[in-house]
């Protein structure tokens, strides 16, 4: 397990690698100039309704009773504030994600015949009828499954007690995201789709795990949060390529294959 933890979060540092060779580095080039526009206009947008939001989440309460304000202001003031960054951040990445799609798809497409010295058999060279719903249907999943389980977080996050552990759980849950969020490009480069990407994360919990971590560390740290998208895109394929004998699931058959 802890060689699988130090693995996964190893992975984000071989994408910064892989990004910096000359063969690769045009491909950088669009995907790294959208995460820039993006994450700039996310920070800015934080900046300025940051208060503003964490005031809303809280009651008005008299005078007399500010003793109790203060105090929850300090038991809630940072699970509302880890509940705001990931939903933001995650939204924005999403949203990064979404319009640079195409080009995330070509990145780990390069980066995967750089790491095999092979090129990929991704079948037609169009999209088939089949093909695009399946896309639009994975989508749609991976929406209701952050959905589904960003309200089960948001509701443990105000029963007293046990929101204690919310933190913890939000950090987690953001990783465990980030993680099947960029296992998705080089998975559908073979025609892998979300449910597909989900039993390959949950084959190997710990290694994705630990993954999503160290993207949502690189995300986190001004300045490097420039270059995460490449960078991460490029380390969920060096991570596919690397252990994807694991659990390669079959679309047609949905079955194992060793």
């Amino acid at each position: 397990m802890i060689g699988n933890i130090l693995s996964g979060f190893g992975h984000i540092f071989s994408g910064l690698k892989l990004i910096t060779q000359p063969g690769l580095r045009r491909f950088v080039v669009i995907p790294l100039s959208i995460n820039v526009a993006l994450f700039g206009g996310a920070s800015w947008y934080l900046l300025v309704k940051f208060d503003e939001w964490m005031s809303s989440l809280l009651p008005d309460f008299p005078d007399w009773l500010s003793w109790l304000e203060t105090a929850l202001i300090w038991l809630l003031w940072p699970l509302f504030a880890i509940m705001i960054l990931l939903v933001i951040f995650y939204s924005f990445t999403f949203l990064a994600n979404l319009i640079a799609a195409p080009f995330n798809s070509l990145l780990a497409e390069k980066v995967e015949k750089h790491l095999t010295g092979q090129a990929l058999d991704t079948g037609p060279s169009y999209p088939t009828a089949e093909m695009i719903k399946r896309s639009i249907g994975s989508e749609v999943g991976k929406l209701l499954y952050f959905i589904k389980w960003w309200v089960l977080l948001f509701i443990i996050t105000l029963i007293p007690v046990i929101n204690l552990a919310a933190p913890f759980i939000w950090l987690v849950f953001g990783a465990w995201m980030l993680s099947l969020e960029y296992l998705d490009y080089p998975m559908a480069n073979h025609n892998k789709f979300f449910k597909d990407i989900n039993k390959q994360a949950v084959s190997k919990r710990s290694l994705s795990l630990s993954f999503g971590g160290g993207v949502m560390l690189f995300t986190s740290i001004p300045v490097l949060n420039l270059i995460a998208m490449p960078a991460s895109v490029a380390g969920a394929t060096s991570l596919w390529v690397k252990h994807k004998d694991i659990i390669y699931i079959d679309n047609a058959s949905d079955e194992k294959i060793s």
